[in-house]
């Protein structure tokens, strides 16, 4: 059992994989944790992207940054990572920073209290001010398994965002859209965990030449990942 569904009484199955090298828990929330490191790992919050939309003239709610800091902090409390580590795009763009709130920048800072945070750069945040606390870097190592914003732009084993996989499956007699995993187990592509990421057809061409073999999707369901092999998705 994952230790969020745990602190929320669900009786679930972990979904345990490996990238390389490297042990993770795949939590149906969208995130993943390497337990021999105690490490969170999360992709693409895209923070302030509703602030950006409006400043184009978009009419969102402005609250999805307060939406995903609560989910992420649901997340952080179950786990107690010692460490989480952001994988790119974190915020919508380079000013995303400078928008945030201050009930929202006290979010960010007590989820940051007493453990390491590490920001790895993406398209949307090619720089991160100081401000934001934490550190910053293009990629880090673990058990010889690069974590980079976008998959592809290094030789594997590597775990990276960018590309926001969904999978459109049938679950308990309905279509469904939801958020999924991409691993063949070289490479792990992770699901966006921002309340207005979106998300891209794992199907979709973009994902081929990371999985010439195929892959398998880890698709959120409502109380677990249902693991779904890529010929069933997307046909031979």
């Amino acid at each position: 059992m994952t230790a969020l569904a745990a602190s929320e009484g669900r009786d679930v199955r972990p979904t345990e994989i490996s990238v390389g090298a490297l042990a993770l828990v795949l939590d149906r929330e969208g995130v993943a944790y390497a337990p021999d490191h105690r490490a969170l790992l999360v992709a693409d919050l895209h923070l302030e992207k509703g602030s950006s939309r409006a400043r184009r003239g978009f009419l969102l709610p402005p609250y999805d940054t307060r939406e995903t800091l609560e989910r992420l902090a649901r997340v952080v409390a179950a786990y107690d990572p010692a460490r989480v580590i952001a994988l790119g795009d974190s915020f919508h763009d380079v000013g995303g920073p400078d928008r945030l709130g201050d009930e929202e920048r006290a979010a960010l800072a007590a989820l940051q209290a007493g453990r390491d945070w590490l920001w790895l750069t993406g398209n949307h945040d090619e720089t991160l001010p100081a401000a934001v606390g934490g550190a910053v870097a293009e990629t880090c190592d673990l058990d010889g398994t690069t974590l980079r914003h976008e998959p592809g732009a290094g030789a594997p084993p590597e775990i990276a965002g960018h590309l926001h996989p969904v999978a459109k499956v049938r679950l308990r007699g309905r279509a469904v859209r939801a958020r999924c995993f991409a691993t063949d187990g070289a490479r792990l592509v992770m699901p966006a965990f921002g309340a207005y990421a979106g998300g891209l057809n794992v199907c979709d061409a973009a994902f081929a030449p990371l999985f010439a073999g195929g892959f398998t999707a880890h698709v959120a369901g409502r109380d677990r990942l249902y693991a779904v092999d890529s010929r069933v998705l997307c046909g031979d």
